[in-house]
């Protein structure tokens, strides 16, 4: 019989809990045999889902095979324990017990199938990750009240001395820009409008600066929007945005109402309005309903799109409770990734013979933060360790989850389909694979990477440190594989559990 994988090994193990759990729980509806028949059951259970193959279940091409066969398979092995009670347990009767265990199994193992189809079988887009940090190079960026190697259009002058006499209502900007639409030049165009398509269709041959007077909160396709007017602008040309974020929006709130009360308006209007159309579960009834409308955008989120749609941001600035952006054209859109909204998101990590792996972990960033290396690199620097100084891409949560290991736990779905081992060197981006020296490159790819790094056990500051720490766990692995993960496995717990030890 055909060997069984890694992933196939768990999956057996919580067939055997999923069984047990039924039979116990169907023991308070009937009259079945002691403990030791109750594991039985679930031991015989799992070897007959062996013996019919049920735990491949990669191996279905149609998720309604994959449903029929658990069916027929729970069918079948529930036949087999009620045969195998009657021969062996003296005085057994029928009941219906067996028919609930039967019931509950199968309905537990489709859970089961759909939800290794949803982590593990489907491919979740990469995460998309920017060109290496050594490659940017520096243009304008605000400081202080000016701008640095930026030719800075006299039209924008005017646009933010009208923006800054206005209320803070979105309407009266857009009304006292109309109004004095004839104080900017006629390659300046002004638009009101949440469809893409008119921003194609405007009189202007080629525009010096796009001002979308209406908020991005109310555009439902605001990455369309901005990839269209990277079209319609020549190389240099500037694009004008403004909205409420996130932030200021949760002021607003709790400013107008009484406290507690406040807060609980608060966290229904987040739910709403900012979780509901980043999950896939209820993004589709959240646009069917508003159309888009008033959705919560993050600062991080819309400057990412601007740097996805080949734009180069600027400037950017609160003024009467509003958020202005202004951006450069640079580049071409970004055409071919797919942004990633959602709580899990997969990284693209070099694995063992250099094959690229996708590496999943638990989001602790703000939605198109990705987009953002570049610009928070020059505005932050680096810090000890070789990460970003003062990241505020990073989330609350992100930092509660980053601290406590918890965004890492999607990566034991790696090591299921056998893509990490437990102990081995880190699973590296392509940027920092490539910052290794080439004899280390080669030495790293013969292993797989692993869960738990020889970082933890050796705790390097410098790269060249943590070089030379994974040099010697590599040579020692490869002549001794398991003394050497073993020795490792301690000393990484007893930094990380007992000295609290953490990567930075």
């Amino acid at each position: 019989m055909k060997s069984f994988s890694r992933r196939e090994v768990v999956i057996a193990l919580c067939d055997f809990l999923i069984a047990l759990f039924a039979f116990w729980f169907a023991r308070y509806f009937g009259d079945l045999p002691r403990w030791y028949w109750l594991v039985m059951s679930a031991f015989l259970w799992v070897i007959f889902g062996i013996i019919t193959r049920k735990l491949q279940f990669d191996s279905y091409k149609r998720i309604r095979y994959a449903l029929s066969g658990i069916l027929l398979q729970g069918i079948l092995s529930g036949l087999f324990l009620f045969l195998l009670y009657r021969k062996c347990v003296p005085g057994y009767e029928f009941d219906h017990s067996i028919l609930l265990a039967t019931g509950i199994i199968v309905l537990l193992e489709w859970g089961l199938y759909g939800l290794l189809r949803k982590l593990v079988y489907r491919k979740i887009p990469y995460f998309y990750e920017e060109p290496p940090l050594n490659d940017v190079t520096e243009i304008g960026l605000k400081s202080g009240d000016g701008l640095q190697n930026t030719v800075w259009d006299k039209d924008i002058d005017c646009l933010f001395t009208l923006a800054r006499k206005v209320s803070a209502d979105g309407e009266d900007i857009v009304r006292r820009l109309k109004e004095n639409k004839n104080a900017f030049s006629e390659n300046t165009l002004l638009i009101d409008t949440s469809d893409p398509e008119n921003i194609l269709a405007h009189k202007i041959r080629s525009p010096r600066l796009v001002v979308h007077l209406r908020s991005l909160n109310r555009i439902r396709h605001i990455n369309t929007l901005f990839s269209y007017t990277n079209y319609c602008l020549p190389e240099g040309g500037f694009i004008a945005c403004h909205c409420v974020t996130a932030a200021l929006r949760r002021e607003k709130v709790l400013r107008q109402s009484p406290p507690v009360i406040n807060h609980l308006l608060y966290a229904l209007d987040y739910c709403w309005h900012r979780l509901s159309p980043k999950l896939s579960l209820t993004r589709g009834f959240y646009f069917w309903t508003t159309g888009g409308k008033l959705r919560a955008l993050t600062r991080v989120e819309v400057l990412g799109r601007l740097y996805r749609a080949g734009f180069e941001v600027l400037y950017e600035e609160v003024s009467n409770g509003q958020f202005y952006a202004i951006a450069s054209k640079i580049k071409a859109p970004i055409r071919d990734d797919k942004p990633s909204t959602g709580p899990l998101i997969r990284l693209r990590r070099h694995g063992k013979g250099g094959e690229i792996i996708g590496v999943y972990k638990f989001r602790t960033m703000h939605a198109y933060s990705e987009y953002l290396q570049s610009y928070i690199y020059r505005q932050e620097g680096l810090s000890a360790g070789g990460k970003i100084a003062y990241d505020y891409r990073v989330t609350p949560a992100g930092r509660f989850l980053r601290k406590t290991w918890l965004d890492e736990l999607p990566m034991l779905l790696n090591w299921v389909k056998g893509d990490l081992k437990l102990v081995g060197v880190r699973p590296l981006s392509s940027h920092y694979f490539h910052l290794y020296d080439k004899e280390l490159q080669e030495l790293r790819i013969k292993t797989k990477p692993g869960l738990l790094p020889p970082f933890y056990a050796d705790m390097p500051k410098t790269l060249e440190e943590i070089q030379e720490s994974e040099r010697r766990y590599l040579t020692a692995y490869l002549k001794n594989p398991v003394r050497t993960d073993w020795q490792y496995f301690w000393k990484a717990v007893r930094n990380i559990v007992l000295k609290g030890k953490r990567s930075g």
